[in-house]
């Protein structure tokens, strides 16, 4: 299995990169998501360390059943070779009804097949009013909104 665009990244394969992973995590589908990294992929995702997909889909299905009504915009921060960085958002509701907007960064690095092998995220969440939210959903064809600074 291969997931295209390969290392060594150019920007506009970076981007691509970038957004597949946006569109992919957007589906909050564990399964699916867990596709784009190796079967030894390694994590540090906030304080948790996971290693291999079947860890990444049992952490995913927890997340996303605690992060409702989730949606993400992720962009690139810098690449080079086999490895990126990203900044991203993301927003949604926990069980009690309260919202939330979640900022972090990424770094990534990818085997030569194109799958993600390593990935850590740092992340923080502020509460934020509901009328505030302005993720809500997939971008639209086309959208390339910077992300906010707040």
């Amino acid at each position: 299995m291969s997931r295209p665009p390969f290392p060594p990244f150019t920007l506009e394969t970076a981007r691509q990169k970038v957004q597949a992973a946006e569109d992919g995590w957007n589906t909050r589908d564990p399964e699916k998501v867990s596709l784009a990294y190796t079967e030894d992929t390694v994590w540090r995702n906030r304080e948790e360390f996971l290693r291999g997909r079947e860890e990444v889909v049992a952490f995913l299905t927890r997340k996303w059943e605690r992060e409702r009504d989730y949606a993400l915009r992720k962009e690139l921060w810098a690449f080079t070779g086999d490895r990126i960085a990203v900044r991203f958002q993301y927003e949604w509701q926990d069980a009690g009804g309260g919202t939330w907007r979640s900022y972090g960064n990424e770094q990534w690095e990818f085997a030569p097949d194109g799958l993600m092998r390593r990935r850590e995220a740092s992340i923080n969440d502020v509460p934020i009013a509901p009328e505030e939210r302005w993720i809500l959903g997939p971008r639209e064809d086309g959208d390339r909104t910077p992300l906010p600074l707040r």
